[in-house]
């Protein structure tokens, strides 16, 4: 955690943390409760069936209760990561995050537990009692030496995981990074000399895992706060006594010369470029502070071209993230009900996740980092954090090892069905929202924003540069959007802003009214209108986009959809290769996300037009790099009814499959069907969907598809991003009317993807 974030980043964070219901979590019921008979089975009476079941056999906790799939987060707050001992109150935003990772990743759910203790033994006192409610507890920035006893004791004295992800995940990750590293560097781990910079729960935790992996103590230089720990100091614990070498160096000058790897877990700075460059052939340097590591990436390269390195930081290539472990590793341990986590599944752990760096990567996880061509090398170590195979290969790779291990209750049987559990549990193309922001960040656009003078806007704005998606311009009157820059304190300093009305612009309107007046006279329109035109801010920005002076544009916020796009068609118009525009949502479902088109431009489209929907809406799908499989929704099942819609959708299903052979659709199908694989097989077993996951439906009428995504949106809480406009030549998308700030960013975020895109059509 970084305390030197842009003022804009920080009320951004504070917005973030304390807009609509407090927090990060909340508790979902997982069953039916509309009814008194529902509630009474919920609680009394009928709870007492389960309690006494589980009262004859206590293992039954785990099929009546959520304990399987329910992990503590706790902390005391005395080592928060970059603030340090900030106390328990003031730790559990973390706690909270951490939980969001957790279910985000491995859908596990949380409590966040924030102790007020710094006695040990009241600490794990207080842990030991509330252990019955969890099936795992990760132990939470706890401050060194005592995090080590109270991991210790705890992981002793209780039959459920337990893991203190400070200290294991790091090295967990960066055992797995250290092996590749050498692999590449053609040393082995028992020949090398590990210098290592910090002697906190991280810094031995890792030590610990890379001897177990063949180092041996000797071959370690550790420094703490007070030096090079050696033999003659004296006073020390026994997690540094191990690794007192009988060498004595200086300083860290003096013991980087030479050395195969470094290891830096204490603060920025400390390296310079001439330690680096004392160092051995293929250097491997671990510069792991946050937020500043060590050395800079850049000031390492500069000096070694045979360096291998890994940061902390997303920014450089080798990010040594604990996300890529311990949502998987405790994924795994819960699946087979294990009694701890053993050193056997962590170095299972460390195998999976550097051996999945060797695999091919994906084209998503390329994608999301800005299409850049990944191979295992220097520049790829360890697997991106956004790699969405790391729960098929971590979680069942910590499950086999406990069961091997002798501490799996319930072994899994089918790997098979298993590794189709782990998809389902994520959905098969989650993480949508985290490639596009990283996609967005990769090539920024200039964005124009037609509404520049409403506070929402202008917030959104401020969030988008401060991100580096976009470069904003705004449209407006100058005055008015200084008001509000004032009024609600952003940061748009410099900013572009531009009012079309105004007489700065006379030369740039006029230009614009005689382009498109060429575009549109034969639709009636005359010089004079052209120009006038250009007054208005969506027919003015769309200029912007058609001449290039702009990438994209948003619009929306306080105007009809038809009012907005009727200025994208007249000017910048759809694209070449298509004679049909939509208009799309993406739902963020529990499944992954799922497609909805058309929700917003055709009223009662034809059977022709239903399949060139389907096309434009497959070639989106395919472009945030997720494959179309596609259901045309009605009321029918394959001829089941008769109707215009069913046999307009029949049809369309008909057309697809004899142009586009190669998409992945079928219909005339029911929602139910198209969504319940079930159903289907049990139905339908011939269709072109069966065990296919569909992800993209498409709607017989404007009517269906937007009662469709509003009520979800609404009676289900599901979050919507769109509407997305499809067929356009350029990048220009519609808000829908009272969008909030966070709406408008997401949308921002597609645009600029969308441009980047188009761009590279």
């Amino acid at each position: 955690m970084s305390d030197k974030m842009h003022s804009s980043s920080k009320k951004a964070a504070l917005e973030y943390h304390s807009r609509g219901r407090k927090g990060k979590i909340e508790v979902v019921p997982t069953k039916p409760y509309s009814t008194q008979n529902d509630l009474s089975l919920a609680y009394s009476p009928g709870v007492a069936e389960p309690c006494m079941a589980i009262a004859e056999n206590s293992s039954d906790v785990y099929k009546y209760t959520a304990k399987g799939n329910l992990v503590a987060v706790i902390t005391n707050g005395t080592a928060v990561l970059g603030l340090g001992d900030i106390g328990p109150e003031a730790s559990k935003p973390v706690m909270e995050g951490k939980g969001v990772l957790f279910k985000v990743f491995a859908d596990i759910d949380v409590f966040d537990i924030e102790v007020d203790s710094t006695d040990v033994d009241h600490f794990i006192s207080t842990v030991k009692a509330i252990a019955p409610t969890f099936g795992g507890i990760n132990l939470e920035d706890i401050k060194a030496p005592e995090a080590f006893e109270i991991e210790r004791r705890l992981k002793a004295e209780l039959d459920i995981p337990v893991m203190h992800d400070d200290q294991h995940g790091t090295a967990i990750i960066s055992s797995a990074a250290l092996l590749n590293a050498l692999e590449l560097a053609g040393k082995k781990i028992q020949d090398v000399r590990i210098v290592v910079s910090g002697a906190g729960a991280a810094a031995m935790s890792c030590l610990d895992l890379y001897e177990q992996l063949g180092m041996s103590p000797d071959q370690a230089d550790v420094f703490d706060s007070r030096g090079h720990i050696n033999s003659k100091r004296d006073n020390l614990v026994d997690s540094k006594q191990k690794y007192a070498s009988d060498r004595s160096f200086a300083d860290l000058d003096s013991a980087m010369k030479g050395a195969d790897v470094f290891l830096g877990l204490s603060k920025g700075g400390l390296v310079t470029q001439a330690m680096v460059a004392s160092m051995a052939t293929h250097p491997i340097v671990f510069a792991l502070a946050n937020p500043d590591p060590e050395i800079a990436y850049n000031e390492a390269l500069e000096v070694r071209d045979d360096i291998i390195m890994a940061t902390g930081r997303s920014d450089h290539p080798n990010q040594v993230n604990n996300v890529l472990g311990f949502p998987f590793i405790f994924r795994g341990a819960l699946d087979v009900r294990s009694t701890s986590i053993n050193d056997a599944m962590k170095i299972a752990a460390v195998r999976a996740i550097a051996d999945l760096a060797k695999e091919n990567v994906p084209d998503e996880v390329a994608a999301a980092y800005g299409n850049q061509s990944f191979a295992f090398g220097r520049d790829l170590i360890i697997p991106k954090p956004l790699d969405p195979r790391l729960i098929t290969y971590v979680a069942p790779a910590v499950a086999k090892a406990a069961m091997e291990s002798g501490v799996a209750r319930q072994p899994i049987h089918d790997w098979e069905a298993y590794h189709k559990a782990l998809l389902n549990r994520i959905g098969y193309d989650s993480g949508l929202a985290r490639t596009i922001a990283d996609r967005a960040k990769k090539s920024p656009k200039r964005v124009v924003f037609a509404e520049g003078d409403h506070h929402k806007v202008l917030k959104a704005a401020e969030q988008a540069r401060a991100e580096g998606i976009a470069i904003p311009i705004l449209l407006g009157r100058r005055s008015v959007i200084e008001e509000l820059i004032v009024e609600h304190n952003l940061e748009l300093d410099g900013v572009e802003v531009i009012n079309p009305r105004s007489n700065e612009e006379l030369e740039t309107r006029t230009a614009y009214g005689d382009e498109f007046f060429k575009l549109r006279m034969r639709h009636g329109l005359t010089a004079r209108e052209g120009e006038r035109l250009m007054r208005q801010r969506n027919y003015y920005g769309a200029m912007m986009v058609r001449t290039g002076r702009a990438d994209a544009l948003i619009s929306g916020l306080t105007r009809t959809y038809p009012s907005v796009i009727r200025p994208a068609l007249q000017v910048i118009g759809k694209a070449e290769d298509t004679n049909k525009v939509a208009g799309m949502y993406i739902l963020d479902t529990k499944r992954g996300p799922m497609f909805f088109a058309d929700t917003t431009v055709n009223l009662n489209p034809t059977a022709e037009e239903i399949a060139a929907i389907a096309v434009l809406t497959a070639r989106a799908v395919r472009s945030l790099r997720i494959v179309p499989r596609i259901a045309l929704l009605s009321y029918s099942n394959f001829g089941s009814a008769l109707g215009v819609d069913a046999e307009k959708m029949a049809e369309a299903a008909r057309i697809l499959k004899e142009k586009h052979p190669d998409l992945i659709v079928d219909g005339e199908i029911q929602a139910n069907f198209a969504l319940n694989d079930e159903l289907l097989s049990d139905s339908f077993p011939f269709s072109t969907l069966h065990e296919k996951r569909v992800n993209t439906l498409i709607f017989p009428n404007l009517a269906s598809g937007n009662i469709a995504y509003k009520l979800l949106q609404e009676m289900a809480g599901i979050g919507v991003q769109g509407p997305i406009l499809l067929g356009m030549r350029k990048s220009f998308h519609v808000l829908q009317m009272g969008s909030s700030v966070r709406e408008i960013h997401d949308m921002v975020r597609l645009a600029v993807v969308d441009a980047q895109n188009k761009k590279e059509a």
